[in-house]
């Protein structure tokens, strides 16, 4: 008896993703499937799963799919590989779990009528978990410059800042749940803000004078949608990433028109 296979219709359901993606994975030679049937349906093996898992991984890490197949390829031992995904989520969970201690602390804190301790307010926000990566994106010096910004602020204006991202991030959701156009004077006025508040940190493209603003703007929307952790942000109750792809329309059609 042969090694165990599943079905794609399987192995989409079990990863949350969909037939179609797992099809294009095919296309593009990032994920063959083990073995194809004489009706042209695809199944997969144990060592399609583990391929699936890693990349599934690196697409969490904000990595994109020539990206990925450049990782894949360098990277024969699956064993190795899986170890450092590992230690990578056990560090985010690390950081989760003080971030949620964190906002625990201040909802006591406010309900009690208690005094905030601002040295406790921002334990796991961290924001140089992303240095690697905005390096690769946009250069040292962008990281650095924002690097900067971050660290020159007080207490209270980093409270000002996240508080003015967390109301713009619940005004996209409200705005998407609403059901309005992304072409509509309300999601343009939230793009207008959105851009207002990228153009305002230090280290982006988009706060370089001269800078490609627009392609700045368009690619972070799209980033929004293919990258789980940004797109979370703007999730709406039903889930998935209508809110993301909300988003995403409403500062692509902003960028066009006014960038």
């Amino acid at each position: 008896m042969g090694e165990q296979e599943w079905s794609i219709q399987q192995i989409a359901k079990l990863a949350g993703t969909t037939s179609r993606t797992l099809r294009h994975y095919d296309d593009i030679g990032l994920l063959p499937p083990s073995s194809i049937g004489h009706n042209g349906y695809r199944h997969y093996d144990r060592t399609a799963l583990v391929r699936l898992q890693r990349i599934l991984l690196l697409r969490e890490l904000g990595l994109g799919l020539p990206q990925i197949a450049d990782v894949l390829e360098r990277e024969s031992g699956e064993e190795p590989a899986l170890e450092a995904h590992l230690a990578w989520l056990r560090q985010e969970q690390d950081r989760l779990t003080r971030q949620i201690a964190s906002v625990q602390n201040t909802i006591d804190a406010l309900t009690g009528g208690e005094g905030l301790m601002a040295e406790n307010m921002f334990d796991g926000f961290d924001h140089t978990q992303y240095k690697d990566e905005v390096e690769q994106r946009w250069g040292k010096k962008a990281y650095a410059d924002s690097d900067r910004w971050w660290r020159s602020m007080s207490a209270d204006e980093k409270a000002a800042w996240q508080q003015r991202v967390a109301d713009l991030g619940r005004d996209w959701i409200a705005a998407a749940e609403a059901g309005i156009a992304p072409d509509s004077d309300e999601a343009q006025a939230l793009a207008k803000r959105h851009v207002e508040w990228l153009t305002g940190i230090p280290g982006t493209p988009a706060s370089a004078p001269g800078g490609d603003v627009k392609g700045y703007v368009v690619g972070l929307g799209e980033m929004y949608v293919a990258d789980p952790r940004f797109g979370a942000n703007y999730a709406t109750s039903e889930g998935g990433t209508r809110g993301a792809e909300f988003v995403r329309d409403a500062l692509r059609v902003y960028a066009d028109a006014q960038l």
